[in-house]
């Protein structure tokens, strides 16, 4: 009986490109829908019947609303998707690819995520956001009082606490539209650490009613903000150990190797890039005590340092702290952090 096979969807916006590939290889269709008319021809396939999309914006959202009416989804992350992209780069061809994409085994496929998920993702994206502005507003204070010979220290939280002084300073020699200009931009650094500081509240109430939070903030240079990464984009549970973990960050090494030579350079850095940045910062704190350490976890920093050098070490504690988190987000509550690195 030739049946379908896989349903490959190009999202988009208002029209999407729906391919339906069947049992036998043929291609039943393969045809614009628009967004008003999608739910009803899904439903017309049967229960069960395999969907796949990229995992790209409004992914999670169709993701969720495909499997409430009985259709299995799958999540593919765009760069395999790209791989089976022949011909010119059309709807129709891309709709295609992610069908061919969807049955390519050993893929890692994206897990769908929650709406708790994705409400702690939109406020990290927001205080993200903020960040920088509140870096550009820093910069741009800063080059306007170069301008006139002013230099103004390094450091945001430095430089809120001199500006007032330099534009109520009668003595310096800037005029009245700079001091005016100035004011208004440290009005702006006050209103964007004030925005800041809402939104990591916000973050920590909702980690906060996740049962794996607290657990995650016992791991040493895991902070609010780690953890809060961690939650909202990892599923712990499509991970076979924790080296997938690692390996999924980009926090082991990349393999160039031929002919039965194994050869390891520098970190893949593959995976989401985010949390891979905030893992590094958050081993490069607990590096930066490791020689007050005298515990296991310090023994172990202190022998890798001495052998690597403190920079390779740093990424092999990151490693490491990516693989108790997975250890914990699996339900090993009990799990000893000294007792792993003591066995190292």
């Amino acid at each position: 009986m030739n049946s379908i096979k896989v349903v490959g969807i190009d999202l988009a916006k208002s029209v999407f490109q729906v391919c339906v590939w069947m049992s036998d290889g043929t291609v039943a269709s393969n045809r614009k829908i628009p967004r008003n008319k999608l739910l009803d021809t899904l439903r017309q396939f049967p229960a069960n019947t395999l969907i796949a999309m990229e995992a790209c914006a409004t992914s999670h959202y169709w993701g969720r609303t495909f499997k409430s009416i009985g259709l299995l989804v799958r999540l593919i992350p765009t760069q395999h998707v790209k791989a089976f992209t022949r011909h010119q780069k059309n709807d129709a061809n891309d709709a295609l690819a992610i069908c061919e994409a969807a049955l390519r085994p050993g893929i890692h496929f994206v897990t769908i995520k929650t709406v708790g998920q994705q409400d702690i993702k939109a406020f990290r994206s927001a205080r993200q956001l903020m960040v920088e502005q509140r870096t550009a507003v820093a910069n741009q204070a800063r080059a306007l009082a170069a301008e006139q010979g002013i230099e103004l220290p390094v450091g945001i939280h430095i430089l809120s606490q001199r500006l007032p002084e330099l534009i109520e300073d009668p003595a310096l020699d800037i005029s009245p539209v700079l001091r005016g200009l100035l004011f208004s931009l440290l009005e702006n650094l006050h209103l964007l650490d004030e925005r800041i500081r809402s939104t990591e509240h916000n973050i920590l109430a909702l980690c906060q009613q996740l049962p794996k939070y607290k657990v995650l903030m016992t791991i040493p240079g895991v902070g609010p903000l780690i953890a809060a990464a961690f939650l909202s984009e990892v599923n712990a549970e499509q991970f076979t150990n924790g080296r997938q973990l690692s390996s999924w960050c980009g926090l082991v090494p990349k393999q160039r190797s031929s002919g039965g030579k194994n050869n390891l350079s520098s970190m893949t850095k593959n995976g989401n890039r985010d949390l891979r940045t905030l893992i590094i910062h958050g081993a490069r704190s607990v590096m930066f005590w490791s020689q007050k350490r005298d515990d296991a976890l310090g023994s172990w920093m202190k022998h890798l340092i001495e052998r690597r050098g403190k920079m390779k070490a740093t990424v092999a504690l990151a490693n490491k702290l990516t693989r108790i988190i997975w250890r914990l987000l699996t339900g090993s509550e009990n799990f000893n952090i000294n007792k792993a690195f003591a066995t190292n």
